[in-house]
């Protein structure tokens, strides 16, 4: 892989002693909470980035460790973890829903930029039904609330592609599984949203599923570009 992207490292780039963490043929960039035990990014680059640009400027959020983005010539690839919030906890999905407002104003200036992007991690959205196993038990749950998919709508008709759903669009694929288990309530909330023009740069799309690391599976996507 030329990226590694990890979200939701629950600790600081300061807790990770073993070499195992950082291997030789890649440069490793981390992006922790403040308090170095919840959230934090990481992003592993084979070739070494021109700039790598830790948070978004967004003064309530930044502290916590949601994004980091590697920048190449004339391509960026960043690592996002978005807020969560819990069922029926009006405070934080009001705040969930401010990131979103202030991140979707963000990803459309720099639609504007002569680079492309890639955009991958944990959106905390399932975007349609066929990215929920169970649609109607969880159409009230945060993550698949109506507001939710339709931020989702607005962000993929101002251009934006699903990179994984460009190339495997009928297929209920999930990447998350809240209550462990992986026979039920998956959810597909981990993607790759890629700028416009890398919509015929995507060759292949895939859920690992083979190893269980976490709630999460891995999303691999491989892409016909050049850095």
């Amino acid at each position: 892989a030329d990226f590694i992207c990890i979200q939701d490292l629950q600790c600081s780039e300061y807790d990770l002693q073993d070499s195992i963490f950082f291997p030789e043929d890649y440069n490793a960039y981390f992006f922790d909470d403040i308090d170095g035990k919840a959230n934090g990014v990481a992003i592993y680059c084979r070739q070494l980035p021109k700039a790598i640009m830790t948070g978004l400027g967004f003064a309530n959020f930044d502290m916590e460790g949601r994004y980091i983005q590697a920048d190449y010539e004339n391509l960026s690839v960043a690592c996002l973890l978005a807020p969560r919030a819990k069922q029926g906890d009006a405070e934080q999905q009001s705040r969930k829903n401010e990131f979103y407002s202030l991140f979707g104003s963000h990803l459309q200036k720099i639609s504007n930029k002569r680079r492309e992007f890639i955009i991958c991690g944990n959106w905390q959205i399932a975007h349609s039904a066929e990215d929920v196993q169970d649609t109607e038990s969880n159409s009230t749950t945060s993550g698949f609330l109506a507001e939710e998919r339709q931020w989702m709508d607005e962000l993929l008709a101002s251009g934006y592609v699903d990179a994984f759903r460009e190339i495997n669009s009928d297929q209920d694929e999930f990447s998350w599984w809240p209550d462990g288990g992986r026979d039920k309530n998956g959810w597909r909330t981990d993607f790759h949203i890629v700028s416009q023009g890398l919509k015929y740069a995507i060759d292949y799309g895939a859920i690992y599923k083979s190893k269980v690391f976490s709630s999460h599976a891995p999303v691999i996507m491989d892409y016909d570009i050049e850095l």
